[in-house]
């Protein structure tokens, strides 16, 4: 890595930190006082809290004052694709969020030049920061996570993500078949939480149809980096969303021809 290049990751993988801590912060002033949230719903099961645009907003703010030429993709303000990209979920779970379980978070990723770099989910409910830097391993507060060492798919515990953008019989078809290889299968939803799970080996595995960018930009790269197989979620036109697989190595391939979703043919991460 070039020392230009090398510069410029450090200076994100910095400020990342600092971001990701204020709009947690932010975020749980609002989850501890959900009374006065204005929520509504964007569709079907797609809930929308004043939240995610306040965290959206402040985490926008502090990428433009720290690195005003840096693009930002966001879950409520959109964007466009840029040579360096934030890619930004205010709060993923927001379901989960509007009624009071724990189980959200806030997700930024990193991408230089169409690669996933930088990666960090803030759960804060939770009292969880996950975060990752290519090539450099992954942590949660602050200490080494590795994904699972399960090697056979009846004895581990899988998640299925769940998208209203495809029929609920292709979902309920790809669960059936997980239960049928043996697997334990469960569902948070939270994508971006999913992924985390899987890095620091809570789960074997997680499995979306059709995802999109800002639901796992920040936990690509944590488990890819925890030693995960991840599938190439950015290859092709990923602004409109994917299928996703990312799975403890021992069970990656059962995982992925279970659920019929791709994986990329080499596994990912740091030795």
């Amino acid at each position: 890595m070039s020392s230009s290049r090398d510069m410029e990751l450090t200076q994100r993988f910095l400020a990342l930190q600092g971001i990701a801590a204020e709009a947690a912060a932010l975020a749980m002033r609002y989850f501890e006082d959900r009374d006065s949230l204005a929520i509504s719903l964007k569709g079907a099961q797609d809930w929308l809290t004043e939240a995610d645009g306040a965290v959206e907003t402040l985490i926008r703010r502090r990428v433009a004052e720290a690195f005003p030429d840096d693009g930002v993709l966001g879950e409520e303000g959109g964007g466009a694709v840029a040579d360096r990209l934030w890619i930004v979920d205010p709060i993923d779970g927001t379901a989960n969020f509007a009624h009071g379980d724990r189980t959200w978070c806030v997700s930024i990723g990193f991408m230089m030049n169409g690669t996933p770099e930088l990666g960090c989910i803030a759960a804060p409910a939770l009292g969880e920061i996950y975060l990752a830097r290519k090539g450099h391993g992954a942590t949660l507060n602050g200490k080494p996570i590795r994904a699972a060492a399960t090697n056979d798919i009846t004895r581990s515990t899988l998640e299925h993500g769940w998208s209203p953008r495809l029929p609920v019989e292709q979902y309920l078809a790809t669960v059936a078949r997980l239960f049928g290889a043996g697997a334990n299968v469960k569902r948070s939803a939270s994508g971006a939480m999913g992924l985390a799970a899987v890095a620091c080996g809570r789960t074997d595995g997680y499995v979306e149809g059709h995802i999109n960018s800002w639901d796992v930009a920040g936990g690509v790269v944590i488990a890819a980096e925890a030693g995960a197989r991840v599938s190439d979620f950015f290859s092709g036109e990923w602004t409109a969303g994917n299928p996703i697989i990312v799975a403890a190595p021992g069970v990656a391939d059962a995982v992925a021809e279970v659920s019929g979703i791709a994986l990329s043919a080499a596994a990912s991460g740091t030795d």
